[in-house]
């Protein structure tokens, strides 16, 4: 049995406190051993918000926390942000709708206590959640070539923890469903310790929270997969937030144009500040869009990323790159039931289709660099930021995605 926190802890819906003291908080920060805090191995109560049915609302309720267990964390979350992930899933798209649950995986937050086994992270830690993890002892984390761990690799149908099988979240005594092994949209939240990226205390959360999903994914298939040499052409199909963070990269790599290739005109003017040079829509043309690009780029681009899921889109950046050196990165996921179909003198003209998972970024190993890239000012993280709301308002963020308004909406845990 979990021992609840009790007299440690003021909470008030009325007066919507926060929910520990600030003395509290200079006691667990100044007053104790760095790997223990006054909160460790009690169940803390806090605000999350529930979805507790398909395309509703989320409620914000008072959740009750159990403490981490064997190789778990349990973090306070400072900011996270939604992604169109978070949307899907919400809407019931997905393989199996799991409801109630706590979405979110984009974040940033502060380490509160940590479960046994756990040597790597202590008290007071700054990390991100990361929807897929490293434990570091399988084939793939072993592997210089893979970062899709056996053990921790996504599982958008596990509504639980993988230690014993149970939720670390209730209400009244009923469990309340995870989400990608991390639930972001909860002040408190308890995370595999080997989804958890340690990061520099000097980041600013309310901006790298969102370099631990679309952001990292985007960039690292144009540094990592594509790898564009300097003054190559790239085209990015689909300019959400994942395709200018590809175009982000490319422009990184010294890429001398940049085709964006989208339905929404309205994109093109936000994406000349991710480096896109030109603008191409599918549906002023007559004639398949990589016949298009073609012609643009005398035999097709050197690189092409493929941002959006969509099959057809898929085949269009493969058949745009150029033959003989020609790379294209599928980034999107598309329905589980899609089928790829080309001519296969396309592959024997050299040209070289590969895929992508987060970018290729191992989460412990790889993702502290990529903060390092925005705390160099190499990587410009502000531009993708378009929206802020408070926690209380959180489902204002759902509304901005739905209609197609801005890329991040920041979602600050404590205003």
């Amino acid at each position: 049995m979990y021992k609840r926190l009790g007299s440690l802890v003021s909470y008030s819906y009325a007066h919507n406190s926060k929910l520990l003291t600030q003395k509290h908080f200079r006691f667990i920060h100044s007053e104790i051993e760095p790997t223990m805090s006054a909160t460790s191995g009690l169940v803390i109560p806090c605000k999350a918000a529930i979805a507790w049915e398909a395309g509703k609302p989320l409620v914000i309720e008072q959740v009750e926390v159990a403490p981490p267990q064997t190789m778990e964390v349990r973090i306070k979350i400072k900011y996270t942000s939604l992604c169109h992930t978070d949307l899907y899933f919400w809407e019931a798209k997905g393989q199996n709708p799991l409801f109630p649950r706590i979405f979110g995986h984009e974040a940033a937050g502060v380490v509160e206590s940590v479960g046994e086994g756990v040597s790597d992270l202590q008290v007071g830690d700054h990390v991100l959640p990361v929807f897929t993890g490293e434990c570091g002892d399988c084939r793939h984390c072993k592997s210089e070539e893979s970062n899709m761990c056996d053990l921790l690799r996504i599982n958008t149908d596990r509504g639980v923890m993988l230690n014993d099988g149970k939720s670390r979240f209730s209400i009244n005594g009923t469990p309340i469903n995870h989400f990608l092994g991390t639930s972001t949209f909860s002040e408190y939240t308890v995370v595999h310790s080997g989804c958890l990226t340690k990061i520099s205390p000097l980041a600013p959360l309310d901006k790298v929270c969102i370099l631990s999903c679309g952001i990292s994914t985007g960039l690292g298939a144009t540094l990592n997969v594509a790898k564009p040499k300097k003054g190559s052409t790239v085209a990015v199909f689909g300019l959400g937030a994942v395709g200018l963070a590809a175009a982000e990269g490319a422009r990184i790599a010294g890429a001398s144009r940049i085709i964006g290739i989208d339905f929404n005109p309205k994109r093109f003017e936000e994406a000349k500040k991710f480096g896109v040079t030109e603008f191409v829509n599918p549906k002023d043309h007559d004639r398949p869009v990589q016949e298009v690009i073609a012609e643009m780029t005398n035999g097709g681009v050197d690189r092409s990323l493929e941002c959006t899921g969509n099959i057809n889109a898929m085949i269009s950046a493969f058949e745009c790159v150029h033959d003989g050196w020609g790379v294209a990165v599928l980034v999107g996921v598309p329905n589980k039931d899609a089928v790829f179909m080309t001519k296969p003198i396309n592959v024997l003209n050299e040209r070289t289709l590969k895929g992508t998972f987060f970018g290729n970024y191992k989460p412990r190993t790889d993702l502290p660099s990529v903060v390092d890239m925005y705390m160099n000012k190499k990587l410009e993280v502000e531009k993708f930021i378009t929206h802020r709301v408070p926690f209380s308002d959180i489902n204002k963020a759902f509304e901005y995605m739905l209609k197609g308004e801005g890329l991040r909406c920041i979602i600050s845990m404590e205003e």
